[in-house]
């Protein structure tokens, strides 16, 4: 089990988140949606100055002894009737799954969602994302819809399973 800390990005992550995904990216499953090259590190760092500026969104990294191995993007739905949902999107590194991370990373993001008043967290996984699947099961999520053909990654359609949390009673 490794030792991490999950801490708010900072506009010095940018080269590490970028190799990141890029490194998710690459796997042969096709965890990401994306094909084609990640942000490059300038335009990353930009995105999180915006992000550090808003309420409205966070971006929140796991950081090992090696650097940062996981992270987790959430942003706040900007439509009036729907201001109460926050859509997320969660990656670890391939050597550092199944310690807890992608675990530690939704629970900060819950408390980060709570204190936001977003009473809804929603996210799209692919079905081959099996591992995905279970970890969001196991922490609460549900399964509210299956989207077929949702995204178009290449030059082919890919199917999607909407999940969701209630960080509210209901």
């Amino acid at each position: 089990m490794s030792s991490f800390e999950i801490r708010e990005a900072v506009p010095g992550d940018a080269a590490a988140l970028v190799e990141l995904a890029r490194a998710v990216g690459a796997e042969r499953e096709g965890w990401l949606l994306a094909m084609e090259e990640w942000r490059t590190t300038g335009s990353e760092r930009r995105y999180l100055r915006m992000v550090r500026r808003s309420p409205h969104a966070a971006v929140f990294v796991a950081e090992g002894p090696e650097g940062i191995v996981g992270r987790l993007s959430v942003a706040r739905d900007i439509h009036p009737a729907s201001r109460h949902v926050a859509d997320l999107g969660l990656m670890v590194a391939a050597g550092h799954r199944r310690q807890g991370i992608g675990q530690a990373l939704l629970e900060r993001t819950v408390d980060w969602a709570r204190g936001n008043s977003v009473a809804k967290l929603e996210l799209h996984v692919f079905p081959h994302n099996e591992p995905a699947i279970a970890l969001y099961e196991r922490f609460g999520f549900v399964r509210e819809g299956y989207r077929k053909r949702h995204y178009r990654r290449g030059r082919e359609y890919v199917d999607a399973i909407l999940m969701a949390y209630e960080t509210t009673p209901q």
